[in-house]
């Protein structure tokens, strides 16, 4: 599976961004998608999850601002943030795995994603 993200850039706080990712390669239906973040010194923390049945799950410093979603038929995932941050300053990555949808959450730690992108870059201006 391999993984590309598009979309990042620099924006003012309150801002929005549409964050893509695509997907190509063998996939597998259980396929768990996820967006993690990770700023300068800092450990790489999940974002958002979108399991196998649909369901999503969100970090609680979203507090309703992202929203994930899958294309499959562009086999694309997204994240679109809106009210950005100067806080949510990051390099953004998806990530992938395949486990079953119950298993599809953001107590998964990073390293048991077995699939990464390269990484977008998203700054917020303040």
């Amino acid at each position: 599976v391999q993984l590309v993200e598009s979309g990042g850039g620099s924006v003012q706080a309150g801002g929005s961004l549409r964050l893509s990712c695509a997907t190509s390669g063998s996939t597998d239906s259980r396929t768990c998608m996820a967006w993690f973040r990770q700023a300068p010194g800092k450990a790489r923390e999940g974002v958002a999850t979108f399991a196998s049945d649909g369901s999503t799950r969100y970090a609680d410093f979203v507090e309703g601002r992202f929203t994930i979603s899958r294309n499959n038929a562009k086999n694309t995932l997204y994240l679109q943030m809106n009210s950005l941050k100067p806080e949510d300053t990051s390099m953004y990555y998806c990530a992938a795995d395949v486990v079953w949808y119950s298993d599809c959450h953001l107590r998964r730690p990073p390293n048991t994603f077995n699939y990464w992108g390269q990484g977008t870059q998203v700054t917020v201006s303040s």
